[in-house]
């Protein structure tokens, strides 16, 4: 099994919904060139409202298909690109990847796992009951968010559909991703 890009998609506006491309450039400590989340200092309206001089640990938004492909067959109309993703992924594991986890994305692009998105009300906003599609519980009764990673990018480069994505595991001890 071969983990790959599915879709790429950007939006210069903040816009929930971003649009899918055939390729997109990621820039080394900014992001996705042209969308609206790109910079070192956070870009997302929350986050500029409480310190605008927090740093951007939400540059790239990576949304694995099999999540898109669990909220249609739950009724859900969506598509790479419809929940805010830049990056559509298949056959990876996103959300059982530690913190620090570098995704090497085609020949050139590295982007560094800082945590999980917090699915907000823009969902129920999208489309009603999509917050709460994805989110679960495990058996203990603890919160699993299924949103999502966010990360930086630690080396820049072009990501196109069909692109091969390698995982390079950090060194130490497992940290489990939290919401960024």
């Amino acid at each position: 099994m071969v983990s790959r890009v599915v879709a790429v998609a950007l939006s210069p506006t903040h816009s929930f919904s971003k649009a899918l491309q055939s390729e997109i450039r990621l820039i080394a400590g900014m992001g996705v060139e042209g969308d609206a989340h790109m910079g070192e200092t956070v870009k997302h309206r929350s986050r500029v409202a409480q310190d605008p001089t927090q740093p951007n640990l939400r540059q790239v938004h990576l949304v694995h298909a099999e999540l898109l492909d669990e909220l249609q067959a739950g009724g859900f109309a969506v598509g790479p690109g419809t929940i805010g993703e830049n990056v559509t992924t298949r056959d990876i594991d996103l959300l059982g990847l530690p913190r620090g986890a570098l995704l090497r994305l085609g020949p050139d692009a590295v982007v560094e796992v800082t945590g999980l998105r917090n699915p907000c009300i823009q969902l129920d906003h999208y489309q009603k009951g999509l917050t709460s599609a994805t989110l679960d519980r495990d058996a203990d009764g603890n919160l699993i968010r299924k949103a999502g990673v966010m990360g930086i990018v630690k080396a820049g480069g072009v990501v196109r559909p069909e692109d091969r994505i390698r995982v390079v595991l950090p060194t130490g001890p497992h940290q489990a991703l939290e919401r960024v």
